[in-house]
């Protein structure tokens, strides 16, 4: 009974994600779009899209599910940072609207970086951690996969980034998968057993093969079904990569299903309180039609990765692919200034 039970769930994680192919559609297209109001916003465009009421609905979650704290203690013996896992207390919650879609490295990351390359870490590797959304084909892949796939138009100054990130891009993590939730990643149920050590969790597992200085954290949209757990969870995510010397880039999710924000605004809170980078997704599409989002409000809507066509930062993957690159050259920058 536990067997076929355990069967169904499976079954029921994987179609949360099932990444079905957005084809761009007519309704989507404008011929403009105006970022001048949005601040803050690294992707230099031009066009005149008024938001909906919603992009302004933002509701103060119940405490109850804010308490819970865990502490993961590295799988080999690494420099203890103890410093970096205290809180910072002061923040306002309905703040995180108007964080920067492309944050700043903190002096602690920067920190973590140092630890993490004195442990092995690799100062040229990235890793993804998430769904399906966080699979090469939809998320920076084509970067590695030459100029026939992508074409930068005004961003040529991101083919540094490119070069330099090189082998990442186009890599499959082994903590991002279809229907992976933050409780995924930290279950060996869902490693990869041809690669994986026994007991060994997805996160583990890939950092220790990949051997990453960053790590983009892109959780949340199939965590809207266990709201109660996906503080904690993201917490041990969190700690578990600042223990392993490599930073954590948390993204927010360009949706609101939960209809509160919540994920968004805990999200964004463990960011400040640990001080790691901030990548404010859900601000860059605010201004796009439909706010990025296809008629379920879930997917993002899609277009290649063709920076240079007038149109092409209309569509949420593009901006999804281009702001990310800002983020990898913001903290590549950053590292080089202070070494």
């Amino acid at each position: 009974m536990k067997i076929k039970s355990l069967t169904i769930f499976i079954t029921l994680v994987l179609i949360l994600c099932a990444c079905d192919n957005p084809k761009p559609t007519n309704e989507y297209l404008v011929e403009t779009t105006d970022f001048s109001s949005i601040e803050n916003l690294t992707v230099n465009h031009t066009a005149t899209i008024t938001l909906s009421p919603k992009t302004n609905e933002t509701t103060t979650p119940d405490k109850k599910l804010l308490q819970a704290t865990v502490t993961l203690s590295p799988t080999k013996t690494k420099t203890p940072l103890p410093a970096l896992l205290k809180a910072t207390p002061t923040y306002n919650p309905s703040n995180w609207v108007e964080l920067p879609v492309i944050p700043k490295l903190s002096d602690r990351m920067i920190i973590v970086y140092n630890d993490g390359i004195k442990n092995g870490n690799n100062p040229r590797a990235f890793s993804k951690i998430g769904d399906c959304g966080s699979t090469p084909t939809w998320f920076l892949g084509d970067f590695d996969r030459g100029y026939r796939y992508y074409n930068l138009g005004q961003y040529q100054d991101l083919q540094e980034v490119i070069d330099f990130y090189a082998g990442s891009f186009n890599r499959t993590s082994l903590a991002a998968r279809s229907g992976f939730n933050a409780s995924s990643v930290l279950t060996p149920l869902w490693a990869d057993r041809s690669q994986c050590q026994a007991n060994e969790t997805p996160l583990a597992c890939e950092y220790r093969l990949h051997q990453p200085v960053i790590a983009f954290v892109t959780m949340g949209a199939n965590d809207v079904y266990h709201l109660d757990k996906f503080e904690s969870q993201i917490r041990q995510v969190i700690e578990y990569s600042l223990n392993n010397g490599v930073i954590p880039v948390l993204s927010t999710k360009p949706d609101n299903v939960e209809k509160n924000h919540y994920i968004n605004e805990t999200i964004a809170r463990l960011a400040i309180e640990y001080q790691v980078p901030l990548w404010n997704y859900w601000l860059a599409v605010q201004p796009l039609p439909n706010h990025g989002l296809q008629e379920d409000g879930v997917h993002i809507t899609w277009s290649s990765n063709r920076f240079d066509k007038p149109d092409a930062l209309n569509w949420g993957w593009p901006v999804r692919n281009l702001t990310a690159l800002q983020v990898l050259q913001t903290i590549m920058d950053t590292l080089n200034t202070d070494q």
